[in-house]
């Protein structure tokens, strides 16, 4: 790809990119001409998905990072500079989605899964933005939310959207304080998207809102890699601090 879409020469690192909506970004960025560079908690899937994209043609490599642990994201974003380089791109995409009614729920699940979805993406964050102002040319940040945030919901999600009402939060600091070193910052928040981890997620039945036909119907994987693309191109180059959803259409029906 060339011109003001291309990602020629860059290298992205998306966190969560072994599966699901994460491996849709990766190949997404590859195909735009980054070497895209998974971190993922399962370093065999990573390694495979990256092999795959690499038989293809494109760029990618493979890092493990458990973003529960700070020692494991400083010590994989220290591998992934060393053997790739800064990244033009961060995508915080990976997250827990499991499930537990409010009057049910404990701390210790809000805590789990405010670890991984809120804080990871602080530790990356911190991490990738010190990297970049370094290399001083500027960067690309995008979060990945949900449409919960926006309405999308179902029972059983008051710490998942807690968490990513979090990481929006996260993104709208970052964007103020990184906006002068020239990186940007924004968010996609995904309606529901049929992947491996929404499957296997524990918890109530998911009945909500969320469920209702849309209009444009529901997202496939490519959809949401679609703006974060366009988030990491040159032609977002005077965009920060916005938030886009990628729903099928669910604030008009």
């Amino acid at each position: 790809m060339s011109g003001q879409f291309s990602l020629s020469g860059r290298v992205a690192l998306v966190t969560g990119g072994a599966s699901g909506i994460g491996a849709g970004i990766v190949a997404a960025l590859a195909e735009s001409g980054a070497t895209a560079v998974i971190a993922d908690i399962n370093q065999r899937d990573a390694e495979r998905e990256a092999a795959a994209l690499t038989s293809r043609g494109y760029r990618a490599g493979a890092v493990h990072i458990d973003l529960a642990e700070e020692s494991s994201i400083v010590r994989g974003c220290t591998e992934a500079l060393a053997r790739f380089g800064t990244p033009w791109v961060l995508v915080n995409n990976a997250g827990l989605q499991d499930r537990q009614l409010l009057l049910e729920a404990t701390a210790a699940e809000w805590d789990r899964m405010s670890a991984v979805n809120a804080r990871g993406p602080f530790l990356m964050t911190r991490e990738i933005a010190r990297a970049m102002i370094a290399g001083g040319q500027g960067g690309r940040i995008v979060n990945i939310a949900s449409a919960a945030l926006i309405g999308s919901t179902i029972r059983g999600l008051a710490a998942y959207t807690s968490s990513k009402g979090a990481l929006l939060g996260l993104g709208r600091a970052s964007a103020f304080e990184l906006a002068g070193h020239k990186i940007t910052v924004n968010t996609v928040l995904p309606g529901g998207v049929a992947t491996p981890g929404a499957i296997a997620a524990k918890g109530p039945a998911a009945e909500g809102p969320a469920r209702r036909p849309l209009p444009l119907g529901r997202c496939e994987p490519r959809d949401i890699a679609a703006a974060v693309c366009f988030f990491a191109s040159p032609a977002a180059r005077c965009i920060t601090n916005q938030v886009i959803a990628v729903d099928g259409g669910f604030s008009v029906s």
